[in-house]
């Protein structure tokens, strides 16, 4: 799998905290996710239809 280039800060993230997030990028048919602090180390990659309801459930404060 490629790296992607089209990475994603979170909405959330303000200037203050743009180095302190999560970004994601989509790579079909999964969802890559680094850590914006270190790039470079790696990547997790997950299935598009389980990164989903994980992100709802981490919303509504549920245990995923």
């Amino acid at each position: 799998m490629s790296v992607p280039d089209n990475w994603q800060k979170s909405s959330y993230s303000s200037f203050g905290d743009g180095d302190s997030c999560v970004e994601i990028a989509p790579r079909p048919p999964h969802i890559a996710v680094r850590d914006s602090k270190d790039p470079a180390r790696g990547t997790l990659t997950f299935p598009a239809e389980v990164f989903a309801p994980f992100v709802e459930a981490l919303k509504d404060g549920r245990q995923p």
